[in-house]
């Protein structure tokens, strides 16, 4: 079995697949608490001090074109003004930020650790 998208939008250890990445309940004052390792397989969530940086990268690429596809479409062919298109992109941006955030981190691990369920504690 290779990368799950499910696993990745849902926030679960790469390795097991059924721990939870970031700390339960959410917490708006922060919003990127992870767990230090995966209760269920001991998965170190940061394997080394600037581990994430890459994800800084992903969560540009990937923003920068949903953010830029709908615009484009809302002024060329809807034809709306400039105004209207960057003020939606932004309140686009503010309700997506946190997703982008903690998705990049996701995504980032799962790229890196492969899926291995023998990991699991019986």
């Amino acid at each position: 079995m290779g990368f799950s998208l499910k696993a990745m939008w849902q926030y679960k250890c790469p390795r097991c697949r059924k721990g939870n990445m970031f700390k339960k309940p959410f917490q708006l004052s922060s919003p990127l608490a992870m767990n230090d390792r995966c209760e269920v397989c001991n998965l170190k969530m940061e394997p080394e001090p600037g581990f994430y940086f890459g994800a800084m990268f992903l969560s540009y690429v990937i923003a920068s074109f949903m953010f830029l596809v709908p615009t484009l479409l809302l002024v060329f062919v809807l034809k709306w003004s400039s105004t209207a298109a960057l003020t939606f992109t932004f309140i686009f941006a503010a309700i997506t930020y946190i997703r982008f955030l903690r998705g990049s981190r996701a995504l980032w691990l799962h790229i890196n650790v492969k899926y291995n369920p023998s990991f699991i504690k019986k």
